[in-house]
Protein backbone atom coordinates (compact mmCIF):
# COMPACT_ATOMS: atom_id res chain seq x y z
CA UNK A 1 0.00 0.00 0.00
CA UNK A 2 1.52 3.28 -1.08
CA UNK A 3 -0.06 6.01 1.00
CA UNK A 4 1.11 8.65 3.45
CA UNK A 5 0.69 8.56 6.34
CA UNK A 6 0.60 4.79 6.86
CA UNK A 7 -2.95 3.88 7.94
CA UNK A 8 -3.58 2.29 11.31
CA UNK A 9 -5.59 -0.90 10.74
CA UNK A 10 -7.40 -2.58 13.64
CA UNK A 11 -9.08 -5.98 13.48
CA UNK A 12 -11.56 -6.86 16.21
CA UNK A 13 -11.67 -10.61 16.80
CA UNK A 14 -8.95 -13.29 16.72
CA UNK A 15 -11.01 -15.98 15.02
CA UNK A 16 -10.08 -17.64 11.71
CA UNK A 17 -11.27 -14.65 9.65
CA UNK A 18 -9.54 -11.97 11.68
CA UNK A 19 -6.27 -13.89 11.96
CA UNK A 20 -6.24 -14.81 8.26
CA UNK A 21 -6.74 -11.16 7.34
CA UNK A 22 -3.93 -10.10 9.67
CA UNK A 23 -1.54 -12.73 8.32
CA UNK A 24 -2.12 -11.82 4.66
CA UNK A 25 -1.72 -8.12 5.46
CA UNK A 26 1.59 -8.75 7.21
CA UNK A 27 2.75 -10.98 4.38
CA UNK A 28 2.26 -7.96 2.09
CA UNK A 29 4.04 -5.60 4.46
CA UNK A 30 0.95 -3.91 5.90
CA UNK A 31 0.91 -3.22 9.64
CA UNK A 32 -2.14 -4.40 11.59
CA UNK A 33 -3.22 -4.96 15.18
CA UNK A 34 -5.78 -7.54 16.32
CA UNK A 35 -7.82 -7.02 19.49
CA UNK A 36 -9.60 -9.92 21.18
CA UNK A 37 -11.67 -10.20 24.34
CA UNK A 38 -10.12 -13.50 25.48
CA UNK A 39 -7.45 -13.02 28.15
CA UNK A 40 -5.06 -15.27 26.21
CA UNK A 41 -4.93 -17.71 23.33
CA UNK A 42 -5.84 -20.70 25.52
CA UNK A 43 -8.69 -19.11 27.48
CA UNK A 44 -11.48 -21.27 26.08
CA UNK A 45 -12.30 -24.30 23.95
CA UNK A 46 -12.32 -23.31 20.30
CA UNK A 47 -14.96 -25.86 19.29
CA UNK A 48 -15.05 -28.78 16.90
CA UNK A 49 -13.78 -29.57 13.45
CA UNK A 50 -13.94 -27.52 10.24
CA UNK A 51 -13.94 -28.53 6.60
CA UNK A 52 -11.84 -26.06 4.61
CA UNK A 53 -12.82 -25.90 0.95
CA UNK A 54 -10.23 -25.78 -1.81
CA UNK A 55 -11.71 -22.63 -3.36
CA UNK A 56 -12.30 -20.75 -0.09
CA UNK A 57 -10.51 -21.59 3.17
CA UNK A 58 -7.59 -23.32 1.46
CA UNK A 59 -7.31 -20.47 -1.05
CA UNK A 60 -6.91 -18.02 1.83
CA UNK A 61 -4.32 -20.18 3.58
CA UNK A 62 -2.34 -20.44 0.37
CA UNK A 63 -2.23 -16.64 0.07
CA UNK A 64 -1.26 -16.50 3.75
CA UNK A 65 1.69 -18.80 3.06
CA UNK A 66 0.33 -21.42 5.45
CA UNK A 67 -1.01 -24.13 3.14
CA UNK A 68 1.90 -26.51 3.83
CA UNK A 69 1.40 -26.12 7.58
CA UNK A 70 -2.29 -26.79 7.06
CA UNK A 71 -1.65 -30.08 5.28
CA UNK A 72 0.48 -31.28 8.20
CA UNK A 73 -2.64 -31.06 10.39
CA UNK A 74 -5.51 -31.63 7.97
CA UNK A 75 -7.45 -34.89 7.87
CA UNK A 76 -8.60 -35.71 4.32
CA UNK A 77 -10.14 -38.91 5.68
CA UNK A 78 -12.42 -36.67 7.74
CA UNK A 79 -14.45 -36.05 4.57
CA UNK A 80 -16.16 -39.39 5.15
CA UNK A 81 -19.92 -38.80 5.52
CA UNK A 82 -22.39 -41.25 7.01
CA UNK A 83 -26.14 -41.12 7.35
CA UNK A 84 -28.05 -43.32 9.77
CA UNK A 85 -31.69 -43.88 10.56
CA UNK A 86 -32.89 -43.41 14.12
CA UNK A 87 -31.89 -47.00 14.98
CA UNK A 88 -28.28 -46.40 13.97
CA UNK A 89 -28.57 -48.39 10.74
CA UNK A 90 -26.15 -46.98 8.15
CA UNK A 91 -28.08 -45.67 5.15
CA UNK A 92 -25.13 -43.99 3.46
CA UNK A 93 -21.36 -44.27 3.85
CA UNK A 94 -19.54 -41.91 1.51
CA UNK A 95 -15.78 -42.55 1.73
CA UNK A 96 -13.55 -39.98 0.00
CA UNK A 97 -11.16 -41.02 -2.73
CA UNK A 98 -7.58 -41.36 -1.55
CA UNK A 99 -6.52 -38.22 -3.43
CA UNK A 100 -9.63 -36.13 -2.59
CA UNK A 101 -8.53 -32.91 -0.90
CA UNK A 102 -11.53 -30.74 -1.64
CA UNK A 103 -12.69 -30.18 1.95
CA UNK A 104 -10.47 -31.91 4.53
CA UNK A 105 -11.11 -31.45 8.24
CA UNK A 106 -9.01 -29.56 10.76
CA UNK A 107 -9.78 -28.80 14.40
CA UNK A 108 -10.70 -25.17 15.09
CA UNK A 109 -8.05 -24.97 17.80
CA UNK A 110 -5.36 -26.26 15.46
CA UNK A 111 -6.31 -23.75 12.77
CA UNK A 112 -6.24 -20.89 15.26
CA UNK A 113 -2.84 -21.94 16.60
CA UNK A 114 -1.46 -22.26 13.06
CA UNK A 115 -2.56 -18.71 12.23
CA UNK A 116 -1.41 -17.23 15.55
CA UNK A 117 2.05 -18.75 15.12
CA UNK A 118 2.32 -17.14 11.67
CA UNK A 119 1.84 -13.59 12.98
CA UNK A 120 4.52 -11.18 14.15
CA UNK A 121 4.92 -11.20 17.95
CA UNK A 122 2.56 -8.77 19.66
CA UNK A 123 0.09 -8.59 16.78
CA UNK A 124 -2.80 -9.83 18.96
CA UNK A 125 -3.70 -7.74 22.00
CA UNK A 126 -5.51 -10.12 24.33
CA UNK A 127 -7.96 -9.03 27.01
CA UNK A 128 -9.45 -6.22 24.93
CA UNK A 129 -13.24 -6.38 24.89
CA UNK A 130 -14.62 -3.74 22.55
CA UNK A 131 -17.35 -1.54 24.01
CA UNK A 132 -17.98 0.74 21.02
CA UNK A 133 -16.61 2.39 17.91
CA UNK A 134 -16.73 6.20 17.97
CA UNK A 135 -15.55 9.06 15.79
CA UNK A 136 -16.65 10.47 12.43
CA UNK A 137 -17.34 8.22 9.46
CA UNK A 138 -14.42 9.73 7.56
CA UNK A 139 -12.10 8.98 10.49
CA UNK A 140 -10.07 8.71 12.51
CA UNK A 141 -12.03 6.23 14.61
CA UNK A 142 -11.77 5.65 18.33
CA UNK A 143 -12.04 2.16 19.79
CA UNK A 144 -13.34 2.16 23.35
CA UNK A 145 -12.72 -0.98 25.39
CA UNK A 146 -14.53 -2.13 28.49
CA UNK A 147 -11.42 -1.73 30.66
CA UNK A 148 -11.56 2.02 30.06
CA UNK A 149 -8.75 2.21 27.50
CA UNK A 150 -9.12 3.68 24.00
CA UNK A 151 -7.20 3.40 20.72
CA UNK A 152 -7.31 5.69 17.69
CA UNK A 153 -7.34 3.96 14.31
CA UNK A 154 -7.99 4.62 10.62
CA UNK A 155 -9.80 1.39 9.72
CA UNK A 156 -11.85 -0.92 11.92
CA UNK A 157 -12.42 -4.45 10.62
CA UNK A 158 -15.18 -6.25 12.48
CA UNK A 159 -14.28 -9.94 12.61
CA UNK A 160 -15.99 -10.37 15.97
CA UNK A 161 -18.73 -12.82 15.12
CA UNK A 162 -22.48 -13.07 15.51
CA UNK A 163 -22.89 -10.41 18.20
CA UNK A 164 -20.35 -8.02 16.73
CA UNK A 165 -19.63 -4.80 18.61
CA UNK A 166 -18.33 -3.30 15.35
CA UNK A 167 -21.48 -3.97 13.29
CA UNK A 168 -23.53 -1.08 14.81
CA UNK A 169 -21.04 1.37 13.27
CA UNK A 170 -22.35 0.45 9.81
CA UNK A 171 -25.63 -1.43 10.28
CA UNK A 172 -28.65 -1.59 12.58
CA UNK A 173 -29.14 -5.31 11.86
CA UNK A 174 -29.15 -7.65 14.84
CA UNK A 175 -29.14 -11.46 14.89
CA UNK A 176 -32.41 -13.25 15.59
CA UNK A 177 -33.03 -16.74 16.92
CA UNK A 178 -33.68 -19.29 14.18
CA UNK A 179 -35.82 -21.58 16.35
CA UNK A 180 -33.15 -24.31 16.14
CA UNK A 181 -30.81 -25.04 19.01
CA UNK A 182 -27.64 -27.12 19.22
CA UNK A 183 -26.64 -28.88 22.41
CA UNK A 184 -23.05 -30.08 22.25
CA UNK A 185 -21.88 -33.30 23.92
CA UNK A 186 -18.20 -34.25 24.03
CA UNK A 187 -16.69 -37.74 24.05
CA UNK A 188 -13.02 -38.33 24.91
CA UNK A 189 -10.61 -41.22 24.32
CA UNK A 190 -13.25 -42.73 22.10
CA UNK A 191 -11.25 -45.72 20.88
CA UNK A 192 -11.05 -47.03 24.43
CA UNK A 193 -14.00 -45.49 26.28
CA UNK A 194 -16.60 -45.19 23.52
CA UNK A 195 -15.64 -47.87 21.00
CA UNK A 196 -19.21 -48.36 19.70
CA UNK A 197 -19.59 -44.64 18.99
CA UNK A 198 -16.17 -44.53 17.34
CA UNK A 199 -17.13 -47.37 15.02
CA UNK A 200 -20.51 -45.78 14.25
CA UNK A 201 -19.03 -42.40 13.32
CA UNK A 202 -16.03 -43.63 11.32
CA UNK A 203 -13.29 -41.22 10.26
CA UNK A 204 -15.51 -38.24 9.54
CA UNK A 205 -19.04 -37.33 10.51
CA UNK A 206 -22.52 -38.75 10.50
CA UNK A 207 -26.10 -37.65 11.00
CA UNK A 208 -29.51 -39.05 11.79
CA UNK A 209 -32.76 -37.09 11.75
CA UNK A 210 -36.51 -37.56 11.98
CA UNK A 211 -37.74 -34.16 10.77
CA UNK A 212 -38.07 -32.60 14.23
CA UNK A 213 -34.75 -33.47 15.81
CA UNK A 214 -31.34 -34.68 14.71
CA UNK A 215 -27.98 -35.90 15.92
CA UNK A 216 -24.79 -34.84 14.16
CA UNK A 217 -21.58 -36.57 15.25
CA UNK A 218 -18.17 -35.30 14.22
CA UNK A 219 -14.75 -36.83 14.77
CA UNK A 220 -12.05 -34.44 15.98
CA UNK A 221 -8.34 -35.13 16.28
CA UNK A 222 -6.78 -36.66 19.40
CA UNK A 223 -9.43 -39.32 19.97
CA UNK A 224 -12.36 -36.92 20.48
CA UNK A 225 -15.87 -36.90 19.04
CA UNK A 226 -18.42 -34.11 19.41
CA UNK A 227 -22.12 -34.74 19.03
CA UNK A 228 -24.54 -31.92 18.31
CA UNK A 229 -28.08 -32.60 19.50
CA UNK A 230 -30.26 -30.48 17.20
CA UNK A 231 -33.90 -29.62 17.94
CA UNK A 232 -36.61 -27.06 17.55
CA UNK A 233 -36.86 -25.44 20.97
CA UNK A 234 -37.19 -22.04 22.63
CA UNK A 235 -33.87 -20.23 23.00
CA UNK A 236 -34.34 -20.40 26.80
CA UNK A 237 -35.42 -24.06 26.85
CA UNK A 238 -33.10 -24.96 29.74
CA UNK A 239 -34.57 -22.30 32.04
CA UNK A 240 -38.09 -23.06 30.80
CA UNK A 241 -37.60 -26.69 31.80
CA UNK A 242 -36.62 -25.61 35.31
CA UNK A 243 -32.98 -26.55 34.76
CA UNK A 244 -29.63 -24.80 34.83
CA UNK A 245 -26.69 -25.13 32.45
CA UNK A 246 -24.74 -26.90 35.22
CA UNK A 247 -27.44 -29.55 35.75
CA UNK A 248 -25.95 -32.19 33.47
CA UNK A 249 -28.16 -34.99 34.79
CA UNK A 250 -31.32 -32.93 34.39
CA UNK A 251 -30.45 -31.85 30.84
CA UNK A 252 -29.58 -35.45 29.94
CA UNK A 253 -32.93 -36.71 31.19
CA UNK A 254 -34.79 -33.95 29.33
CA UNK A 255 -33.03 -34.71 26.05
CA UNK A 256 -33.43 -38.45 26.37
CA UNK A 257 -37.15 -37.93 26.87
CA UNK A 258 -37.35 -35.90 23.64
CA UNK A 259 -35.51 -38.68 21.78
CA UNK A 260 -37.54 -41.46 23.45
CA UNK A 261 -38.51 -43.03 20.13
CA UNK A 262 -34.92 -43.47 19.00
CA UNK A 263 -32.93 -46.67 19.50
CA UNK A 264 -30.47 -47.16 22.39
CA UNK A 265 -27.52 -47.16 19.98
CA UNK A 266 -28.29 -43.60 18.88
CA UNK A 267 -29.48 -42.34 22.27
CA UNK A 268 -26.03 -43.17 23.67
CA UNK A 269 -24.85 -40.13 21.73
CA UNK A 270 -26.94 -38.15 24.23
CA UNK A 271 -26.39 -40.10 27.43
CA UNK A 272 -22.76 -41.24 27.46
CA UNK A 273 -20.96 -37.91 27.07
CA UNK A 274 -17.94 -36.87 29.14
CA UNK A 275 -18.53 -33.69 31.12
CA UNK A 276 -21.27 -31.06 30.82
CA UNK A 277 -23.34 -30.13 27.78
CA UNK A 278 -22.86 -26.83 25.96
CA UNK A 279 -25.99 -25.03 24.78
CA UNK A 280 -25.61 -23.26 21.42
CA UNK A 281 -28.84 -21.66 20.15
CA UNK A 282 -28.57 -20.90 16.44
CA UNK A 283 -28.85 -17.22 15.51
CA UNK A 284 -28.86 -15.76 12.00
CA UNK A 285 -28.82 -12.27 10.47
CA UNK A 286 -31.56 -10.95 8.19
CA UNK A 287 -30.77 -11.90 4.61
CA UNK A 288 -29.42 -10.37 2.57
CA UNK A 289 -27.46 -8.17 4.95
CA UNK A 290 -25.82 -5.08 3.43
CA UNK A 291 -24.93 -1.55 4.49
CA UNK A 292 -24.02 1.80 3.00
CA UNK A 293 -20.30 2.18 2.48
CA UNK A 294 -18.35 3.73 5.33
CA UNK A 295 -14.68 4.45 4.52
CA UNK A 296 -13.35 3.58 7.99
CA UNK A 297 -15.33 0.47 9.02
CA UNK A 298 -16.09 -2.86 7.37
CA UNK A 299 -17.06 -6.39 8.39
CA UNK A 300 -16.12 -9.94 7.53
CA UNK A 301 -17.34 -13.40 8.43
CA UNK A 302 -20.25 -13.83 10.84
CA UNK A 303 -20.18 -10.13 11.69
CA UNK A 304 -21.18 -9.49 8.07
CA UNK A 305 -23.27 -12.56 7.18
CA UNK A 306 -24.40 -15.01 9.85
CA UNK A 307 -25.82 -18.19 8.31
CA UNK A 308 -26.73 -21.76 9.28
CA UNK A 309 -23.74 -24.03 10.04
CA UNK A 310 -23.64 -26.16 6.90
CA UNK A 311 -19.99 -25.73 5.93
CA UNK A 312 -20.34 -22.08 4.95
CA UNK A 313 -19.33 -19.80 7.82
CA UNK A 314 -15.59 -20.22 8.36
CA UNK A 315 -14.91 -20.71 4.67
CA UNK A 316 -16.67 -17.46 3.81
CA UNK A 317 -14.93 -15.66 6.68
CA UNK A 318 -11.52 -16.74 5.39
CA UNK A 319 -12.43 -15.86 1.81
CA UNK A 320 -13.59 -12.44 3.03
CA UNK A 321 -10.28 -12.04 4.85
CA UNK A 322 -8.37 -12.99 1.71
CA UNK A 323 -10.23 -10.47 -0.45
CA UNK A 324 -10.09 -7.62 2.06
CA UNK A 325 -6.40 -8.05 2.85
CA UNK A 326 -5.44 -8.14 -0.83
CA UNK A 327 -7.59 -5.07 -1.51
CA UNK A 328 -5.84 -3.17 1.29
CA UNK A 329 -2.44 -4.30 0.02
CA UNK A 330 -3.05 -3.25 -3.59
CA UNK A 331 -5.17 -0.06 -3.46
CA UNK A 332 -3.75 3.40 -2.85
CA UNK A 333 -6.21 4.33 -0.09
CA UNK A 334 -8.18 2.52 2.57
CA UNK A 335 -11.43 3.92 1.19
CA UNK A 336 -10.77 2.51 -2.28
CA UNK A 337 -9.77 -0.84 -0.81
CA UNK A 338 -12.89 -1.16 1.33
CA UNK A 339 -15.10 -0.21 -1.63
CA UNK A 340 -13.47 -2.85 -3.83
CA UNK A 341 -13.82 -5.51 -1.13
CA UNK A 342 -17.46 -4.78 -0.38
CA UNK A 343 -18.29 -4.68 -4.09
CA UNK A 344 -17.33 -8.37 -4.22
CA UNK A 345 -18.22 -9.56 -0.73
CA UNK A 346 -21.71 -8.12 -0.27
CA UNK A 347 -23.28 -9.64 -3.43
CA UNK A 348 -21.56 -12.97 -2.79
CA UNK A 349 -22.72 -13.28 0.79
CA UNK A 350 -26.15 -11.82 -0.02
CA UNK A 351 -26.84 -14.41 -2.70
CA UNK A 352 -25.71 -17.26 -0.47
CA UNK A 353 -27.62 -16.01 2.56
CA UNK A 354 -30.75 -15.60 0.44
CA UNK A 355 -30.44 -19.17 -0.80
CA UNK A 356 -30.13 -20.38 2.79
CA UNK A 357 -33.08 -18.53 4.29
CA UNK A 358 -34.80 -21.11 6.48
CA UNK A 359 -31.82 -23.40 5.94
CA UNK A 360 -31.55 -24.19 9.61
CA UNK A 361 -34.52 -26.50 9.15
CA UNK A 362 -32.49 -28.60 6.70
CA UNK A 363 -30.38 -29.71 9.63
CA UNK A 364 -33.38 -31.71 10.87
CA UNK A 365 -33.98 -33.40 7.50
CA UNK A 366 -31.30 -36.01 6.82
CA UNK A 367 -32.60 -36.69 3.31
CA UNK A 368 -31.91 -33.06 2.37
CA UNK A 369 -28.16 -33.47 2.82
CA UNK A 370 -25.91 -34.21 -0.21
CA UNK A 371 -25.12 -37.89 -0.70
CA UNK A 372 -21.64 -37.55 -2.14
CA UNK A 373 -18.71 -35.21 -2.62
CA UNK A 374 -19.89 -34.50 -6.17
CA UNK A 375 -23.35 -33.58 -4.89
CA UNK A 376 -21.79 -31.41 -2.19
CA UNK A 377 -19.76 -29.52 -4.79
CA UNK A 378 -22.84 -29.11 -6.98
CA UNK A 379 -24.81 -27.75 -4.03
CA UNK A 380 -22.05 -25.27 -3.20
CA UNK A 381 -21.88 -24.07 -6.79
CA UNK A 382 -25.67 -23.67 -6.93
CA UNK A 383 -25.70 -21.66 -3.70
CA UNK A 384 -22.85 -19.46 -4.94
CA UNK A 385 -24.70 -18.88 -8.21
Amino acid sequence: MNTTPIPRISIIGAGPGGLTCARILQKHGVDVTVYDRDPDADARDQGGSLDLHADEGQLALREAGQIEQFWKLARPEGQQMRRWDTTGKVLLDQVPDEDDRYKPEIDRGQLRELLLDSLAPGTVRWGHTLASVAGPAEGPRMLHFTDGTSVETDLVIGADGAFSRVRPAVSAAVPYYSGITFTEARFDDVENRHADLSALVGNGSGTAADGERALFAQRNSGGHIRVYIIRRAPADWITAAGLTAEDTAGIRAHLLDEFAGWAPSTRRMISDNDGPYADRPLFVLPAPHAWDHVPTVTLLGDAAHLMPPIGVGVNLAMLDAHDLALALATHSTVDEAVRAYEKTMLPRSGDLAGALVGGAGLLLEADQQPDSQDEFRALRQKLKG
